[in-house]
């Protein structure tokens, strides 16, 4: 059975002297004599004595432990953040609690929860799809527990967040299929819950119309980024009447889901169809059809840049009302695929 580490309490009792005057002798306390004070040392050595960290850090008002809560782990992109956070917060000798939402509101509240129950000292987010309130983080602040979002921000006004510059990479994205020659060009979008949905749909919007294109809000699908979902929206954009010879996908798994079930229904995607995604994730370059270019959201920046943040705000004074919000945007970047050969559309 494994012995349980002496406490302060056995060790007074050993050497019959007060709690109080051991607590002072192991911290060196000016007040303690030098013999006493090697005395108690001695004993807490051949007890095996451990300290507390968690009191004594409890004593300090810090857990040196940020919380980071994201989607999904396993997504490449995710991880690329989570290594930034970690290599942030391993210079800063800090930990980092790591918990998964798995794209649910609700599971995500009681993360927020949770979190605040094991006192981390901060709080890197990136919220869920179906995340449609946002009181949950609200109530982080009666506790000053800072909190920053990024990648996936919600559309409130006094938060702190990085986020990648989405409707510009639209733009680009729309643009580059405009000079390939496509002229209908269809978009399958995340859900309305996400800011990130909005942004594509704006620059896509604006790509078209500086184009001096009549933009088709038929041609722009939603979906819950799930492989049935996406299924849906592209036959849904297959039956239209004005059927798209180009297809930009809110990420590269909407662009592999469509792409794939594209296979299925016979598509030729060299000369019928082709497809532009964000992500530029390295799951593109091991697809036997990958999309044509992918839009680069740098996720290790974001991360980098977030975690940044929170120490800033960590080790300012946090009595003082905010009045001010880091609003980072990082821009985007339209990446060609290094896969396949890109055919005229």
């Amino acid at each position: 059975m494994r012995q349980k580490p002496a406490t302060i309490k056995e060790i007074a009792k050993k050497l019959s002297i007060s709690i109080s005057t051991v607590s002072r002798a192991l911290h060196d306390h000016p007040s303690i004599g030098l013999i006493t004070r090697q005395k108690v040392k001695r004993m807490a050595e051949e007890m095996h004595y451990e300290p507390n960290q968690t009191a004594i850090l409890f004593q300090k008002g810090k857990t040196y432990t940020i919380g980071v809560i994201l989607p999904e782990l396993s997504e490449a992109f995710f991880s690329s953040a989570i290594s930034a956070i970690e290599d942030v917060a391993n210079k800063r000798n800090y930990n980092v609690l790591l918990a998964q939402s798995h794209d649910d509101q609700e599971k995500e509240k009681q993360l927020v929860e949770k979190m605040k129950n094991h006192r981390v000292d901060g709080l890197l987010v990136s919220v869920a799809k179906t995340t449609a309130s946002f009181e949950h983080f609200d109530m982080l602040k009666r506790y000053n527990i800072p909190v920053v979002f990024f990648d996936r921000v919600p559309p409130l006004k006094d938060i702190h967040y990085v986020a990648c510059n989405m409707e510009t990479g639209s733009i680009e994205a729309v643009n580059f299929l405009l000079k390939k020659g496509h002229r209908t060009i269809g978009m399958i979008n995340g859900p309305g819950t996400l800011a990130a949905s909005g942004q594509r749909k704006e620059g896509y919007i604006k790509a078209m119309l500086k184009n001096r294109l009549k933009f088709d809000p038929s041609l722009i699908v939603s979906c819950d980024l799930t492989e049935e979902g996406t299924i849906q929206a592209l036959n849904g954009l297959l039956e239209n009447k004005r059927k798209p010879t180009a297809i930009v996908t809110f990420n590269d798994y909407v662009s592999l889901y469509a792409i794939r079930h594209a296979r299925k229904l016979g598509i030729d995607l060299n000369t019928e169809l082709e497809f532009v995604s964000y992500a530029n994730l390295p799951i593109i370059n091991f697809m036997d059809h990958s999309p044509i270019a992918s839009v680069e959201q740098f996720p290790y920046i974001q991360g980098q840049r977030a975690a940044d943040i929170l120490f800033d705000l960590l080790n300012s004074n946090n009595d003082e009302e905010q009045t001010a919000f880091y609003k980072i945007t990082i821009e985007s970047q339209l990446v060609m695929s290094p896969v396949k050969t890109q055919a005229a559309g």
